[in-house]
């Protein structure tokens, strides 16, 4: 993959970053890009990667909060490379400034165009992980001081010696996310199964749409050039061992991993062998299509009146014995013109939030079994079209929880060992999670 040009426009066609590497574009890519894609009226028929023949000319972009990345090659590159360090590119700035937003590249553009020429060089990239490129920012330039020669007593200016720094050992290393030399006092490894419930349920109860979206986050504090290996529950992992089929397993699927799994280890026999980069990062992400019994479920009675509008709201916990949601967020649709909230809950608290027409209601932990109550009121102007009121409650109940210590897909870890030629012993541990994602449940 060669990229001719590396630019970042905000969501008007402005150009805000512009790095041309190869001397081979003209100075319209930004405005032709602008008029192919920004400027349209119709957004349906708009690709990722397009191809301007009359100037030999392919684009790719990526389009990121209100700002858009571009990638402009001459040549007939691999495309879906380039969209990949677009990608990257995103979240090393994520990495960098947390928010990528436009004022962020405004008050950033110094240390984005220093990244720009880390990351790519004369348009082949090279460093695009985050911690490399940090470590390598870290590169002092000395400074000598002021000499004095004897007996003359010159003073000379203070100058700076021009050094030419050298590239971070993990670029021209094999492991090239993981630097030689790390130590750390306490050697340990933390690995976060994190999983997302996304599910919408209509007004009579049925499930629309049922998905848990999983990730394994982990946090590697261990010295020297450690091998990890791990493994799970999977069914195809637990046949191929020859275990017993009636073991819990799960089907994963859309697997993605991070790029220090060894890929050939896991077709061959389903163990995730890694050497994890130094600090945080997520080694695997997953989806499953399953249908999944709601873990907290909402029953909501909204009664329209002619001067008020009365709530009945009860929330129950369907989890497993011994486990509790905590930080559970209930959001409940409001009218435009509702006022003088008046409310009692049998647990938490609930808030009026008129900036977006909702009511919250905020229970710091609900264990399984237990059911809540919450009823009230909002009083309405004596003048209203009740059309406009009743679509107004029709919104859709979303909920927000975590229940730590539960993976609700059933996936289990069933070893994590790292080993090392040192041979000192590590301390892995193991934390689930399980968090609402799009959790919907609809009144009608």
């Amino acid at each position: 993959m060669v990229a001719s040009a590396i630019f970042i426009l905000d969501s008007k066609g402005k150009t805000l970053i512009s790095r041309i590497f190869r001397g081979d574009v003209d100075a319209d890519i930004a405005g032709d890009f602008c008029a192919r894609v920004i400027d349209v009226d119709d957004e349906s028929g708009l690709k990722p990667v397009f191809r301007v023949d009359s100037k030999q000319r392919t684009y790719a972009y990526v389009k990121y909060s209100n700002l858009y990345v571009v990638g402009v090659t001459m040549r007939n590159s691999n495309a879906a490379m380039l969209l990949e360090f677009l990608n990257k590119l995103v979240g090393v700035f994520k990495e960098y400034f947390k928010e990528v937003q436009e004022e962020s590249i405004r008050d950033n553009f110094v240390i984005i165009y220093e990244l720009l020429d880390e990351m790519m060089d004369f348009g082949f990239p090279q460093v695009s992980e985050s911690k490399v490129l940090q470590q390598a920012s870290r590169v002092p330039t000395p400074t000598k001081p002021a000499f004095v020669l004897e007996p003359l007593q010159y003073i000379t200016q203070d100058y700076h010696v021009l050094e030419v720094p050298r590239p971070p050992v993990a670029v021209t290393n094999a492991v090239s996310w993981r630097s030689e030399g790390i130590k750390h006092s306490r050697n340990e490894v933390f690995l976060d199964v994190i999983e997302k419930v996304n599910i919408v349920i209509s007004g009579n109860g049925s499930t629309l749409r049922s998905e848990i979206l999983g990730s394994l986050m982990v946090k590697s504090l261990l010295s020297g050039m450690p091998d990890l290996k791990l493994g799970l529950n999977d069914r195809l992992q637990l046949s191929e061992a020859g275990k017993n089929r009636r073991e819990k397993s799960v089907d994963l699927e859309d697997i993605k991993f991070h790029q220090c799994v060894r890929l050939s280890k896991f077709e061959s026999d389903r163990t995730i062998s890694f050497i994890p980069p130094d600090g945080e990062f997520e080694l695997m992400s997953y989806r499953l299509n399953m249908q999944v019994r709601p873990l907290v479920w909402v029953d909501a009675v909204i009664e329209l009146k002619a001067t008020r509008v009365e709530y009945l709201v009860k929330v129950r916990s369907q989890l497993k014995p011994r486990c509790v949601a905590n930080n559970v967020q209930i959001r409940l649709p409001v009218q435009l013109d509702a006022d003088t909230p008046s409310f009692k809950c049998s647990s938490g608290k609930y808030k009026y939030v008129p900036a977006k027409d909702e009511l919250v209601w905020t229970i710091k932990q609900l264990k399984a079994g237990r059911e809540l109550v919450m009823r009230g009121r909002f009083n309405l102007p004596s003048i209203g079209e009740n059309q406009e009121r009743d679509n107004a409650t029709k919104r859709p109940i979303t909920v927000s929880f975590e229940v730590p210590y539960f993976a609700v897909s059933g996936l289990q870890v069933r070893f994590l060992k790292v080993m090392e030629k040192s041979g000192y012993r590590a301390l892995p541990w193991v934390r689930y999670i399980t968090q609402a994602g799009d959790y919907q449940i609809r009144i009608v």
